[in-house]
């Protein structure tokens, strides 16, 4: 079941990595591409934004060889011009976006998703729509494409206890006001579709 909590005036979400699994097989069953962008949100903490800016070229296994890292140039959450941080990349990730550059036979330097961030948002929101719709849940169509990010962060903070710092540096925050709101065990919503 999709966390929600609906007490603001944002409705914000959190997936479990299995209701990841089905969002990324449910826009992956119109495009690979879309599936990509799923995963580098989902399971690497990008940013819609950020999605269009990887290429083979970013993407590199780390100096004491235990995880795939890649370059990514985000948001400045103090303001300025986009900065430029590495993030992380998990093993089956990494084996899909190789996968997916041969079959496409990519270039190094041409970005993996070629799509503008308003596509990439209107992807998820397809999505979702198509498996509300499907299960007959209500909730899913409250998931956006940031939910992905808070997701991952939530994921790796609360469940993985990673340092708040390191998720700072993978994920692109300045400061801790930016990633303070993920350090807390999402609510659960007691609404009924």
């Amino acid at each position: 079941m999709v966390r929600i909590d609906d007490a603001g005036s944002e409705t914000k979400c959190w997936l479990s990595r299995e209701e990841l699994d089905q969002l990324e097989r449910e826009v992956g069953s119109s495009d690979w591409q879309r599936e990509i962008a799923v995963q580098l949100m989902g399971r690497c903490g990008l940013r819609a934004s950020e999605v269009s800016y990887p290429a083979d070229e970013h993407l590199r296994w780390s100096e004491d060889g235990d995880i795939w890292l890649f370059e990514v140039r985000g948001k400045n959450t103090r303001g300025g011009q986009r900065k430029v941080r590495d993030a992380w990349m998990p093993e089956a990730v990494a084996d899909d976006v190789h996968k997916y550059s041969r079959e496409r036979g990519l270039a190094p330097t041409e970005s993996w998703v070629q799509a503008s961030t308003p596509s990439v948002r209107r992807w998820v929101k397809e999505a979702v729509e198509e498996i509300a719709d499907r299960r007959d849940d209500e909730r899913w169509r409250d998931v956006s494409s940031h939910d992905l990010r808070r997701s991952w962060a939530t994921h790796h903070m609360v469940e993985r206890q990673v340092d708040v710092r390191t998720m700072m540096a993978v994920g692109g925050w300045s400061d801790y006001s930016a990633i303070e709101p993920y350090l807390k065990e999402p609510c659960v919503s007691d609404r009924r579709p």
